[in-house]
C-alpha cells in the first residue's frame, strides 16, 4: 500500500490525514488545535501541523504529501524568511474601514471588474492595508506576502526563519484567487492593486498549474521524510470541491466555522450586486462562492445555552414546527460578512409567553443559520450560476434536524456525502498528482435526502425581520457606495 498525506490547517485546528493511495481510503490520521484568537503568529501554525503529524503516528512511510488551508490569511515575512508579525485572520473584523477605504479609492466596480470580488473584510487585500494602516514599521520591513498554505508548503520545502528564499513561495490558482489582486480572466496578479494597498511592492508567491509540483520536503522536519514530493496545495474550499469530484450543475453547503455555498463554473463571475466572490477552482476553472462568518458555531451556542448535547439539539428543533411558531434569530454573532454587516449583533425576535421554549430556540438557531446560507444559493443563481442538486457537507451536516430543514427550505434535491476530511482528502488528491503528474479517481459515496414539501414561511420570516431592522436598506446604502 502507497500512502500519501494530506492537510487541512484551517481556522480553528489543524488535520492531518494519510490515505492509500490506489482508493482514498484513510488509514489513519492526527489533529490539533489553533489558538482561538483572531490575531494568530503564524508559527502556532507550524507547530500544529507538527503536533498532528505526530499524533497521527508520523510520515515516515507516506510517498507525498501537500496541504490545504483557510483562505485569504496573510504571512508577513521580510527578506531572511523571518516572520514580520502576527497574521490577522480572514474572520478577524478589524480590517472593515480599510476594504471601504479601498472601495471608496478606487470604486467597488473596478475592484470586481478586475478581480471579481467584491471586497470584503476578509480578502487578503484588506489586511495587506491593515498592517500599512495600523503598523508602518512592520510593513516597510515586509519583502513577501504569502497566505498560510503557501507558507506551510515553504516550511515543508525546508526554508523558514533565517533562511531566506522568500522567492520560492508558490501557491495556486484558488489562493491566488482569495487575495483581491489576481485576475481570474489573465490568471496573472494584479501587481498594481497590491501596491496601491500596501503603498510598496513585495514578492508574490508564483502561481502554479494545478498538477505541478511545489517541491520536495526538506531536511529534519520531527515525522516526515526528506525528499518527498508536495502538491501545489489550495484554499480549502478548492480541495473540498476537488475531493467531491464537483461538476457543473453542483453546488456545495459547507457548515463549518463559516458558513460557505459555492458552485463550479467554466468562466469567472462578476456580481456587482456585490455578493458573489469569483474564486479559482484546484482543476483549472472557477468556483464562484459566497461566505457567511456566522455557522456551525451558533450551534455551539445553541446547545450551551440550553444545556443539552447537539444531538439533543437536534431532537429538540424536530419537535418544533416550521417557523419556530414565530420565533426567529438572526445569527449576526460576529458581525457578518454576507451581507456586509461587521457591527451587527446576534438578535432574537418574535418571542412570547407561548413561543417562548425549547424545541422553539432550538429550531430557531438552526433555522436562522440555514437561513442565511440558503440566501447565499440565491445570490448564485442571480449570477446564473445554477445547481441541480445540492450536497451539504461539513461538521454539522451529520445533524438529522439541519438535513431535515435544509430541505424543507430549498426547491432542489440535497444529498449527504458519507463522511470524510474532504479537505484534507483534496489536499491528498494533490499530493498524488504530485507523485503521478494525475488526480486519482476516489468515489464518494452519496445519500439523497427524501423529498419534503417546501416551507416558505421560513424563509419569508427571516427576510422580514431583516427589512424590519434595516440590513436591507444597510446593504443598498453599501451598493451605492
Amino acid at each position: 500500500m502507497m500512502l500519501v498525506a494530506g492537510v487541512d490547517s484551517s481556522t480553528q485546528t489543524c488535520k492531518v490525514t494519510v490515505r492509500d493511495l490506489a482508493t482514498g481510503m484513510r488509514v489513519r490520521e492526527g489533529k490539533a488545535s489553533h489558538p482561538p484568537e483572531t490575531i494568530v503568529h503564524p508559527d502556532a501554525w507550524w507547530n500544529a501541523l507538527l503536533t498532528a503529524v505526530r499524533r497521527a503516528g508520523g510520515l515516515d512511510d507516506v510517498v507525498a504529501i501537500s496541504v490545504s488551508g483557510q483562505q485569504h490569511t496573510p504571512v508577513f515575512l521580510d527578506g531572511a524568511g523571518e516572520v514580520v508579525c502576527e497574521s490577522p485572520l480572514w474572520n478577524d473584523t478589524a480590517s472593515h474601514s480599510q476594504m471601504a477605504d479601498l472601495n471608496n479609492e478606487l470604486g467597488r466596480e473596478e475592484w470586481i471588474r478586475r478581480t471579481g470580488l467584491p471586497l470584503t473584510l476578509s480578502d487578503t487585500v484588506t489586511k495587506v492595508r491593515w498592517l500599512r494602516d495600523t503598523n508602518p514599521e512592520a510593513a516597510g520591513r515586509t519583502a513577501a506576502v504569502a497566505v498560510v498554505h503557501d507558507w506551510l508548503t515553504w516550511r515543508l520545502m525546508g526554508f523558514g526563519p533565517g533562511t531566506g528564499g522568500v522567492d520560492q513561495l508558490v501557491t495556486d490558482r484558488s489562493e491566488a484567487s482569495g487575495t483581491a489582486y489576481w485576475s481570474g480572466e489573465t490568471g496573472e496578479y494584479c501587481v498594481d492593486l497590491f501596491e496601491h494597498a500596501f503603498g510598496k511592492s513585495a514578492f508574490l508567491p508564483r502561481v502554479l498549474d494545478p498538477l505541478d509540483k511545489a517541491g520536495v520536503t526538506g531536511t529534519g522536519i520531527p515525522g516526515i521524510p526528506a525528499g518527498i514530493p508536495i502538491g501545489i496545495g489550495s484554499g480549502d474550499n478548492a480541495a473540498a470541491a476537488l475531493a467531491l469530484g464537483l461538476s457543473e450543475g453542483d453546488a456545495v453547503l459547507s457548515l463549518g466555522t463559516s458558513g460557505v455555498v459555492y458552485a463550479k463554473s467554466a468562466t469567472p463571475v462578476h456580481d456587482y450586486a456585490g455578493y458573489v466572490c469569483s474564486y479559482a477552482d484546484a482543476t483549472g476553472v472557477h468556483l464562484p462562492l459566497v461566505a457567511t462568518l456566522n455557522a456551525a458555531r451558533n450551534f455551539d451556542l445553541g446547545a450551551a445555552l440550553l444545556g443539552c448535547s447537539y444531538t439533543e439539539l437536534s431532537n429538540l428543533a424536530l419537535q418544533a414546527a416550521p417557523g419556530a411558531s414565530g420565533l426567529t434569530l438572526l445569527p449576526y454573532f460576529e458581525g457578518e460578512r454576507t451581507p456586509d454587516l461587521p457591527n451587527a449583533r446576534g438578535s432574537l425576535h418574535g418571542a412570547s409567553l407561548t413561543n417562548f421554549n425549547r424545541p422553539n430556540f432550538a429550531r430557531a438557531v438552526i433555522e436562522g443559520t440555514l437561513a442565511s446560507q440558503v440566501a447565499m444559493l440565491d445570490t448564485l443563481r442571480d449570477c446564473n450560476v445554477n445547481a441541480g442538486r445540492l450536497l451539504l457537507i461539513g461538521g454539522a451536516a451529520e445533524s438529522p434536524a439541519v438535513q431535515r430543514i435544509l430541505n424543507q427550505m430549498v426547491d432542489i434535491p440535497v444529498v449527504v456525502p458519507e463522511f470524510d476530511e474532504y479537505v484534507t482528502k483534496g489536499a491528498a488528491m494533490q499530493a498524488a498528482a504530485a507523485l503521478t503528474g494525475s488526480f486519482p479517481s476516489w468515489q464518494v459515496a452519496v445519500a439523497e435526502l427524501p423529498a419534503a414539501p417546501l416551507e416558505a414561511q421560513i424563509v419569508e420570516q427571516h427576510a422580514a425581520v431583516k427589512t424590519m431592522l434595516g440590513y436591507d436598506e444597510a446593504k443598498s446604502h453599501q451598493l451605492a457606495g
